[in-house]
């Protein structure tokens, strides 16, 4: 049975070394980026971030070391830059939590926290949250996840935040790279309770609920084989691999692309070492 207080993907965390400096670059490639945004002392980590409707992207970094964002800094300093963690959306986080470990899984929260926002009129309020993960160490392909109740999504989903000039609307796919595809396809069904299905080319998707974007894990050899000509560099054997966004417009997305956008079969895609690790593809809406 589903779980009844967590929901599909809600967004994807994408650890940075330098969150300025990815701020701009994610600019330079037509993304509307929100104000930087600095979270609780506990947590010791700030961000941007990119928003769509239902999900959306957030660039993490590190800005003082705590025990908190411990894990975060291990993956920076073992695998790089690139997708740390999936967020799922909780309806109810302490309700959420006690659904887990009724499974035997004990969650890591929940847990408050909250960070300013800069309104567009330039008064200043608070996106405040409710957290908790699986535990750590319950990370399918290498990708930790954890559920997101937002107690305070006026201050998140900002109309002036959701038009990219890269006609970027929502996820599609978070791509999960993997020597064992049905093995850590399995390992996330039992994990939220959802049952994972073989595509075409041998890879396993993993639908995360509702409307929301599916996992998909595959090997290093089918994702290149997905993205021909799309240099994959940077990309773990093991760990998250890519993010397929859907694009109301092709011709805008490679116009505000420019030379980083690689023309892929029916994808505009951005290589990983041009986008903080991650493979962007653009696809169709």
């Amino acid at each position: 049975m589903a779980l009844k207080n967590v929901i599909g993907i809600d967004h994807a965390v994408l650890m940075v070394k330098d969150l300025d400096q990815a701020a701009e670059n994610y600019k330079r490639l037509g993304f509307t980026v929100s104000p930087r945004g600095t979270h609780s002392a506990h947590m010791g980590s700030g961000n941007y971030t990119i928003m769509f409707d239902p999900d959306y992207m957030e660039l993490l970094g590190v800005l003082a070391a705590t025990e908190h964002n411990a894990p975060a800094r291990a993956f920076l300093e073992n695998r790089g830059e690139g997708i740390e963690r999936i967020a799922f959306t909780a309806v109810d986080s302490t309700a959420g939590a006690e659904e887990i470990r009724a499974r035997g899984l004990p969650p890591v929260g929940p847990v408050d926290f909250e960070r300013p926002v800069t309104l567009p009129d330039g008064t200043v309020s608070a996106a405040k949250f409710r957290v908790f993960q699986w535990p750590v160490a319950e990370a399918p392909g290498g990708v930790r996840i954890f559920a997101c109740q937002h107690k305070t999504r006026e201050t998140v989903w900002i109309p002036e935040l959701m038009t990219h000039a890269n006609a970027a609307k929502r996820l599609e796919q978070v791509l999960i790279a993997t020597p064992e595809p049905a093995k850590d396809a399995s390992h996330l069904s039992r994990l939220i309770d959802r049952e994972p299905r073989t595509e075409a080319d041998g890879a396993v998707a993993v639908p995360s609920g509702g409307d929301r974007a599916d996992f998909v894990f595959l090997t290093l050899d089918q994702l290149g084989k997905r993205y021909p000509g799309v240099p994959l560099s940077g990309i773990p054997e093991r760990g998250g691999a890519a993010l397929v966004l859907v694009s109301g417009d092709l011709k805008a997305t490679e116009k505000a692309l420019g030379p980083a956008g690689v023309r892929s079969g029916a994808a505009i895609c951005v290589p990983p070492a041009k986008a903080n690790g991650t493979l962007l593809s653009f696809i169709a809406a």
